[in-house]
């Protein structure tokens, strides 16, 4: 007979605490205990976050009621990523959300797109996408559920919002819902002799907090999975190069922009995410290849406007644990792993492994073969966003600095380059056992940053070019039509979801 657990304990606050607390207290309602533990004098890792439109699915998940949540939070909304810098020095082209072009026939509409842009008879890329071309007008507008026909009811998208406003908000609706939160710093944690698992965390108050199921959102740190259990980390640097961030809030600028911007400079990239009160500014880069003072005064001599703190330096270890779940503690956030966020994906990875802990939710059994699935189904998804990262600084043709030299020359995983090595021949692309990225995401980035395909798929010639010519160009003047009506991004966030004003 199956004996369920009684308590969960969270270890950490921030985002991954609070996000993993709010999400149990709605699925469990209830019928477990849920306790979160954290401490007001140990500050979150949260600069500003951006995310990518899965989030939506959770934010329907908890309930929240998206102009709230973005009220409370200073949001704005996310179109896609402007890359500035990434193939050679002056290129720029977007990763917008969603799908580019529309279905014509048996293959996929870039291939058509290939042929007739190598005849010169095709606009560029961003022009067959309405997220794109909605980001370069600075318009935004939701799906319009009620044009399923149209590009306007296909409109994909995410959010930007401040990290720390973000963990209040999940916070409130958490201990609404039953969260006890406890104050305190801990000093240790203690275990079961029989088989090792964690049965409470003792506070340096002496307060112990027993449980039965502990989730680890205690960051870089890693408490428990780490400190305590000792698990091991799985360092990536070698593919991944850069080890710091400096982060700096500025003023806003006068256009409030629906995307992210990632620009890359001497020896890393610099991020811009543009919030209601403010925008949030940082620079990722190799120590080794630059000086920390070098790194602060690019990132100064590269905002909007004026900066409103010191920036704050974060060192990092890119790579992953050796396992996500070990024994009776479940690492979420930081303490499972860190991934530059190039693509934004922090959140949705937080948010992919308390799903994945409702999935394989234990009881008092805690079932080995479970544990092993998790951390079998955590590792792919590490992995195939690590490739898709890793991508982005692999096809670099910049020839300024030795930094992106050895980038362009270093041996990336089999699995990466499989998927080039299948771009390069027709340019055909597969997603694999539902990876997070789509086709459609890598066409973007191997098409924005120069990486040439030898010809198309040979069924676009079952098409006539004419045909295929004229197909293209009315899906070019539909979207360009639809994005002539759609709203300003910021007077569509002074309608709907417009927050108070913060005193800087």
């Amino acid at each position: 007979m199956q004996t369920p657990i009684k308590t969960v304990v969270i270890v950490g606050g921030g985002t991954a605490g609070w996000m993993t607390a709010v999400a149990m207290a709605t699925v469990l309602r209830g019928r477990y205990k849920i306790r979160l533990v954290e401490s007001d004098e140990i500050g979150i890792v949260g600069v500003g976050e951006a995310t990518i439109p899965m989030i939506q699915r959770f934010n329907k998940t908890i309930g929240l009621d998206e102009n709230e949540f973005l009220r409370e939070t200073q949001g704005t909304f996310k179109l896609g990523i402007e890359f500035v810098n990434w193939g050679q020095v002056g290129d720029r082209y977007m990763h917008g959300f969603g799908r580019v072009g529309q279905d014509l026939w048996t293959v996929p509409f870039e291939q058509y797109w290939r042929k007739m842009r190598a005849a010169g008879k095709a606009r560029p890329l961003e022009e067959y996408s309405i997220t794109r071309m909605a980001s370069k007008a600075n318009k935004f507008l939701p799906a319009q559920t009620d044009l399923p026909n149209s590009p306007l009811g296909e409109i994909a998208y995410a959010y930007h919002f401040d990290a720390s406003l973000y963990a209040r908000y999940l916070r409130k609706l958490s201990e609404a819902r039953g969260v006890l939160r406890t104050e305190g710093k801990i000093s240790h944690a203690t275990q079961r002799a029989a088989d090792g698992h964690i049965d409470a965390v003792v506070l340096e108050s002496g307060e112990r907090v027993e449980g039965d199921l502990f989730v680890d959102c205690s960051g870089f740190r890693g408490l428990l999975i780490e400190q305590t259990l000792k698990t091991g980390y799985e360092d990536w640097t070698h593919w991944l190069p850069c080890d710091r961030a400096l982060a700096v809030p500025c003023e806003s600028a006068p256009v409030l922009t629906p995307y992210t911007r990632s620009t890359a400079h001497k020896a890393g990239w610099q991020w811009r995410i543009p919030l209601q009160h403010r925008i949030g500014n940082g620079h990722v880069y190799c120590s080794n290849a630059i000086s920390d003072d070098e790194a602060a005064a690019t990132l100064l001599a590269n905002l909007d406007g004026k900066p409103l703190a010191e920036p704050r330096m974060i060192k990092f270890k890119t790579g992953m644990r050796s396992k996500s779940w070990n024994k009776n503690v479940v690492a979420i956030g930081l303490s499972s792993g860190f991934m530059e966020p190039l693509e934004s994906t922090s959140i949705h990875m937080i948010q992919a492994a308390i799903q994945q802990l409702i999935d394989f939710f234990p009881d008092e059994g805690f079932s080995a073969r479970d544990t092993e699935e998790f951390n079998a189904q955590s590792r792919f998804h590490y992995e195939r966003i690590r490739d898709f990262i890793i991508l982005h600084y692999h096809l670099n043709q910049r020839s300024d600095s030795e930094f992106w030299r050895g980038c362009a020359n270093m041996a990336i995983p089999q699995t990466l380059k499989e998927k080039m090595d299948l771009y390069r021949t027709r340019g055909r692309l597969f997603r694999f056992n539902n990876e997070l990225f789509t086709e459609v995401g890598w066409l973007q980035v191997m098409e924005g940053q120069n990486l040439a395909t030898d010809g198309y798929h040979p069924l676009v010639d079952v098409q006539n070019e004419a045909g295929i010519a004229e197909f293209l160009e009315g899906v070019r003047e539909v979207i360009g039509k639809c994005v002539d009506v759609m709203p300003d991004h910021a007077a569509y966030i002074a309608q709907h979801c417009k927050a108070m004003p913060i005193k800087m």
